[in-house]
């Protein structure tokens, strides 16, 4: 089997993050880093954008989901958009990570991860 692994890097989207009342009430800068799994066999050998997984579509979804949310919770975030990321049959792993920039007042950002894989 050939792998395919789809990395988005940096994607930088405006939510509603954190339970403090200004974060509440103003959008806050996200980043996120995607990575997808899935079998590309096909994908390589036909040339056909049938076979491949489409990663525009999964971005645009997930633009959508941050942008329209409201979160209290980084981990809530995160695993709204890996459901995304892992929501096409053929993927059998993904891994999200969301940084929040200036969330620590001596640190560049906090950032949350997680990852899941499809059960044999």
């Amino acid at each position: 089997m050939t792998n395919a692994i789809i990395n988005v890097t940096n994607l930088r989207l405006r939510t509603y993050i954190g339970f403090n009342p200004e974060e509440r009430e103003k959008k806050q800068d996200v980043v996120i880093n995607l990575e997808i799994h899935y079998p590309a066999d096909k994908a390589c050998e036909q040339d056909e954008v049938a076979q491949a997984l489409n990663y525009k579509t999964i971005t645009k979804a997930v633009i959508e989901v941050v942008e329209q949310g409201h979160f209290l919770l980084l981990e809530k975030l995160v695993a709204e958009i890996l459901a995304l990321c892992h929501s096409h049959p053929s993927v059998h792993y993904a891994k999200a990570r969301v940084d929040k920039p200036h969330a620590l007042r001596f640190a560049d950002s906090v950032s949350l991860t997680l990852d899941w894989q499809r059960p044999h």
